[in-house]
């Protein structure tokens, strides 16, 4: 894993103040961590602590107070072409179709429209939503509309795969299903995951690498890598302890 020829992307030294007139809040201090290709990278953190923001300023929807930030070795600056977002609300356009939704970054690329129809139609497949690429979002699931989430973003080919609390507003059942479909997504088509979290058991079920987090202002506390077997079983002596371990490491619950 330490392997530098690897690296995807790196973090260095990257803070965020927020500043009003009658004080500095810092949300984000001094963070530094690299992240691999087709790693799987949890960011876990307790609520509030800032890991949204962190992973705003990696996707360049928000710009870092201090430090920089680097892809395949060079710096950049706000919205990557690289990186495509998955986030917990799925921000699907009512008014357009599985189809139309899962296709709408490769129709404003200007592609024509067969070669997007055979992407998106990959991707849809992949994901498991055959059969419903002329439904609309209002007749879908919470876990289909993540589902076709997943497949927009895939479907505009990105370097990293950059998911906010995607399976947050879900019941716990859809939950755990949807844990297991996107690592069978990513098993299927490899792509570098960075996915946000502030569920230790989801943490750990998923994670090549896990990066705890401080309370706000958050701070890299601590990293995890859990040398586990995939399906992972989340009832295992191991499981268990990485869990607990990670738990009792918390600022506060998570």
């Amino acid at each position: 894993m330490e392997n530098k020829s690897r690296i995807k992307m790196s973090l260095q030294n990257i803070s965020k103040s927020f500043h009003s007139r009658k004080e500095t809040q810092e949300a984000v201090a001094d963070v530094s961590f690299d992240v691999y290709e087709n790693e799987f990278l949890v960011i876990l953190g307790p609520g509030q602590c800032g890991k949204t923001v962190l992973l705003n300023m990696i996707a360049g929807l928000e710009s870092p107070t201090t430090g920089k930030m680097l892809y395949e070795g060079k710096e950049y600056h706000g919205v990557n072409d690289g990186f495509g977002l998955v986030f917990q609300k799925t921000a699907l356009m009512d008014w357009m179709t599985v189809m139309e939704n899962v296709e709408f970054g490769l129709k404003i690329k200007k592609m024509p429209k067969e070669e997007r129809r055979a992407i998106a139609q990959k991707y849809i497949d992949l994901v498991g939503l055959n059969g419903f690429e002329d439904k609309y979002p209002r007749q879908l699931s919470g876990g289909m509309k993540q589902r076709v989430g997943i497949a927009r973003a895939y479907s505009t080919n990105p370097g990293v795969l950059l998911m906010d609390e995607p399976f947050g507003a879900l019941d716990a059942q859809t939950r755990y299903l949807m844990e297991n479909e996107i690592l069978r997504i990513w098993e299927q088509d490899k792509r570098t995951i960075v996915f946000v979290t502030n569920n230790i058991e989801e943490a750990v079920t998923l994670g090549d690498r896990i990066i705890l987090l401080s309370a706000c202002p958050a701070r890299v506390k601590d990293i995890y890598i859990p040398d586990l077997p995939r399906p992972r079983d989340n009832i295992s002596t191991e499981f268990l302890r990485i869990r607990e371990e990670i738990e009792a490491n918390t600022d506060m619950a998570l």
